[in-house]
């Protein structure tokens, strides 16, 4: 069948915008009940180093888990238009998915930003997880820690899939990912790396301050990341799937092309 003849592969869409909005829901929950005020882990664990440590451990599994579900085997569980751009980037999927993607992973947000609003006030004492500039810190520096951060996403996420060894072992990689980045970086910028993970939270708190910065440094540092895979030497490692799971199931035809 001819590529342009394929159906629109609705039920992959269908699944990533179920997996972003759960990716939100849980991830975005486990931010409130960590920084939320008068929330009983503030006290459990005083100290905000440990709370963010643990809160980017328990995100990164939230997407790895997704990652190894069913949602992940239809999807790839992308959740992340930047990561979306990699790959296309890498020439691993069509510009034509590209769009259908994007569109599910951010509508998938907001969708699963609504049932954070039942955290009431402890939700809205952090802007429901919203992701915001730290406080004394520029918008140079919080679209530096963007940068940097998706940056070492693309780099990590592509190295692991480069290599088949590693491959298998991919959605490991996360937890551990997050939860050092959101230890260093989170005072800076929330650590969000992800324009999807920041528009629902914007969306149903009203909070868009330094908005740009969280869609134009997820951008910035995905090209990056994909740059240094082709011109630093990183070359030989070969990135054949546009999944993090699942390598072998591809209902439509999606995942290995290259243009």
């Amino acid at each position: 069948m001819d590529t342009h003849d394929r159906p629109i592969p609705w039920l992959l869409f269908g699944a990533e915008f179920i997996g972003t909005a759960l990716l939100v829901a849980v991830g975005l929950s486990i931010v409130i009940l960590a920084f939320g005020q008068d929330s009983p882990m503030v006290q459990l664990v005083p100290s905000a180093g440990w709370r963010r440590l643990v809160t980017g451990f328990l995100f990164g599994t939230t997407g790895a888990l997704i990652a190894l579900s069913p949602l992940g085997k239809e999807s790839g569980a992308h959740i992340n238009p930047v990561v979306t751009l990699a790959f296309w980037l890498m020439g691993t999927l069509r510009a034509r998915h590209v769009l259908g993607y994007i569109l599910s992973q951010l509508t998938g947000a907001v969708v699963g930003a609504l049932p954070l609003m039942a955290w009431g006030e402890m939700g809205r004492s952090v802007a429901f997880g919203a992701t915001l500039p730290g406080a004394g810190y520029g918008a140079f520096w919080v679209l530096l820690g963007e940068v940097a951060t998706t940056c070492a996403l693309i780099v990590g996420l592509f190295f692991f899939l480069g290599r088949r060894r590693l491959r298998p072992f991919t959605p490991a990689l996360f937890p551990i990912l997050y939860a050092a980045m959101v230890f260093m970086e989170a005072p800076i910028s929330g650590t969000s790396t992800n324009p999807a993970r920041s528009l629902g939270p914007a969306v149903i708190s009203g909070a868009w301050h330094g908005w740009w910065i969280y869609w134009l440094g997820p951008l910035l540092g995905a090209v990056l990341g994909v740059a240094f895979y082709r011109f630093s030497g990183a070359a030989w490692l070969t990135v054949e799937v546009a999944k993090l799971y699942h390598f072998g199931h591809d209902r439509y035809g999606v995942f290995r092309w290259k243009g």
